[in-house]
């Protein structure tokens, strides 16, 4: 894992103005909840997490945020890019019935977690959340698999309201074996207690400044010392109740904590 694969890359997706997905020829297992160092060449290397997952290819979904996602977003087919993983822990598929909450690019990571459930014969029952209706992806993508229910927070479509709200209530009206969440870390906090005090079992995948990728920099650390790109990015919910970082600040690329509240 030190050096990057080089590798062309296969397609690109553009899912709405500001999100494609990059499909890459890449063999490796991958498990849903992982994620890629994607090295941009001249640029950075950035984490990524998988979007796709197939024998023959896999994928990541990204929003154009900055420089080296600007240079992504100009990537075409055919172009090089430099690919590390996949690495951390993925998601851990329990139980028969699933609840998958996914706010804005965290739906990247959910979707690959959804249609593995559903191929291992588990029911599953989706939120997809965004700020507003021209910022929703991969809709029609999980509807093939499984029961999606959209939320809006300016109600251009589906619930008006912020996904952990319509969480909240779809929570309190069905019985779930487990929740997994992805997206904003205020939205997961609240999923996150919601579950913990329901004792349901929750796992959510968390973002950090990643730089390594290998659990030496100590970069992305959260509580006591865990490390997001080695011990995560997913944690369960007992972890995360400990945790008093978790939906409270985050540090930039010189370790300064920046509050999220």
């Amino acid at each position: 894992m030190m050096y990057p694969k080089i590798v062309r890359i296969h397609k690109v997706i553009a899912e709405n103005k500001d999100i494609k997905t990059i499909v890459f020829p890449y063999v490796e297992d991958a498990k849903p909840g992982q994620f890629f160092m994607i090295l941009i060449p001249g640029i950075d290397e950035i984490p990524m997490s998988v979007s796709y997952i197939s024998k023959e290819y896999h994928g990541f979904t990204f929003r154009r945020v900055g420089d080296a996602t600007a240079e992504l977003f100009s990537k075409k087919a055919g172009d090089i890019i430099g690919i590390r993983g996949p690495l951390g822990n993925g998601f851990d598929l329990r139980g028969e019935h699933l609840l998958f909450i996914g706010g804005g690019t965290g739906i990247s990571a959910i979707a690959p977690a959804v249609e593995k459930a559903v191929s291992q014969g588990k029911q599953a029952t989706v939120i997809l959340g965004a700020k507003t209706r021209d910022e929703l992806f991969f809709v029609d993508r999980l509807k093939n698999v499984a029961d999606v229910n959209v939320s809006t927070d300016d109600g251009s479509i589906g619930y008006q309201g912020f996904a952990s709200d319509l969480a909240e209530e779809i929570i309190r009206d069905r019985p779930f074996d487990l929740v997994i969440t992805c997206g904003p870390e205020l939205m997961m906090k609240k999923v996150v207690d919601v579950c913990n005090n329901r004792n349901i079992e929750v796992q959510a995948s968390l973002e950090r400044y990643i730089k390594c990728g290998m659990g030496i920099c100590g970069q992305c650390t959260i509580c006591n010392g865990l490390r997001v790109c080695k011990d995560g990015p997913v944690f369960d919910g007992k972890t995360l109740s400990k945790c008093k970082d978790f939906g409270y600040f985050k540090r930039d690329a010189s370790g300064r904590k920046i509050n999220i509240q």
